[in-house]
């Protein structure tokens, strides 16, 4: 629907509007012009709310990317962290769509929101919430998704987890693998990847049992570090040093197959914060508003170019180093969509490690 964002949250109501409790889950339309979702919004009706998926869908499917694999379309779902308001989570999701178009992604992407103070203090409490509505992520949101892939939708699916929103993606799987009908279904999600992920970089072990169901169901998972977030560097102080955050430090020695890691520290400390648009604090939240972030992003996302060798990435030394670069020149011309749409890709998308 033309005018509106897409926005699923789990904050309960108030009157005519969303407060800081966990409540039951509701899709909103929100209009491009309104800067605050209100409860007004959300779907009135199971008719309403499969309008509402048909709808996102549609978008999704209706402007093929000649540079992506999927065989139809794709839906990004941005997952935010703690200490967010509903006013800064819709600019980074409005911003986060505007700079992957511009770099030439042709997908929705939809916010997945949850109730999260507008408190530094408020750490931990935010954190359990964020166990809460993992399981509401499940029931409410990952079982729509696997019917829609039980009956042979083809639409591309991804995650983006900021800061805990990286926890809260992660702890979905393993609410999933609890579900005996999701457990026993073929559902997937194709591309994940953290920013300023708030999780233990030892969890993405390949041994790890936190984070196996998550590797288990996706077909790629691609953590952005970068050494100069100050907000995971005191999140790391909270418990004692010992659990180093994988969005400060990257990956583990032993990062599991699925996992890459992109260092993002050399090209951040090259960033003026006066000269960028971010939202929040600059060290932990710069992804959102920078188009070589967003460049990175949107080839990851279409699955077309190796992981190794998206042109944003320089190898130094062993590891994968965040640069500006541009697309390869002729890529919208290498036929990509021709060759997916004639069986050079799973219909699924699993089994194509890029």
């Amino acid at each position: 629907m033309a005018g509106v964002d897409y926005l699923i949250t789990a904050r309960g109501v108030s009157g005519a509007a969303f407060n800081e409790n966990v409540g039951t889950i509701r899709y909103l339309r929100v209009p491009t012009n309104v800067a605050i979702p209100t409860p007004a919004m959300a779907t009135s009706s199971k008719t309403d709310l499969a309008k509402w998926v048909k709808e996102v869908r549609d978008i999704a499917d209706g402007d093929p990317n000649q540079n992506s694999i999927s065989v139809a379309g794709d839906i990004l779902v941005f997952i935010h962290g703690y200490n967010n308001d509903l006013d800064i989570i819709m600019k980074r999701q409005r911003q986060l769509a505007k700079d992957l178009k511009a770099e030439g992604w042709k997908g929705l992407v939809i916010g997945f929101d949850w109730p999260s103070d507008n408190e530094t203090l408020a750490y931990w409490q935010d954190r359990s919430k964020g166990a809460e509505v993992a399981v509401k992520l499940v029931s409410d949101c990952i079982t729509v998704l696997a019917q829609g892939q039980e009956k042979d939708c083809v639409t591309n699916v991804h995650l983006l987890g900021h800061s805990t929103g990286a926890y809260v993606a992660m702890e979905a799987f393993v609410q999933a693998e609890k579900d005996g009908a999701l457990f026993k279904s073929n559902w997937r999600v194709s591309q994940v990847a953290f920013i300023a992920g708030d999780v233990a970089s030892s969890s993405l072990s390949v041994n790890d049992s936190w984070s196996g169901p998550m590797f288990k169901r996706i077909l790629r998972l691609t953590n952005y570090s970068n050494p100069y977030d100050s907000v995971l560097a005191a999140s790391n102080a909270k418990r004692l040093g010992v659990a180093p955050r994988a969005g400060r430090v990257g990956l583990p020695a032993d990062a599991h197959a699925k996992a890459t890691n992109v260092n993002c520290g050399d090209y951040f400390a090259t960033l003026d914060p006066k000269k960028s648009t971010f939202f929040g604090d600059f060290t932990h939240s710069w992804h959102i508003g920078n188009r070589v972030f967003a460049r990175d992003l949107a080839m990851t996302l279409e699955g077309a170019v190796d992981r190794d060798a998206i042109p944003t990435r320089a190898l130094v030394g062993g590891a994968l180093m965040l640069q500006d670069k541009p697309r390869p020149k002729f890529m919208a011309d290498w036929g990509i969509k021709a060759a997916t749409s004639r069986g050079g890709a799973p219909r699924d998308g699993t089994g194509v490690l890029s």
